[in-house]
């Protein structure tokens, strides 16, 4: 009984949801990838950095 009850609200709640549109999911993904990267690059260039520093440091 507590089943049925859970999905026929769960529905009512997911038709009230506003959904965003095709639009703004594939800019939303842009964003998401485009930083991803970004902060790829400056963690590689500050690896490379620290790696010849603390290599130098060693020797």
């Amino acid at each position: 009984m507590k089943w049925k009850s859970f999905i026929r609200e769960a529905r009512a709640e997911l038709k009230r949801v506003t959904w965003p549109s095709r639009q703004q999911v594939w800019y939303s993904t842009l964003v998401v990838v485009a930083v991803s990267l970004l902060v790829a690059a400056y963690l590689g260039i500050v690896d490379v950095l620290l790696t010849a520093v603390f290599s130098r440091v060693i020797r």
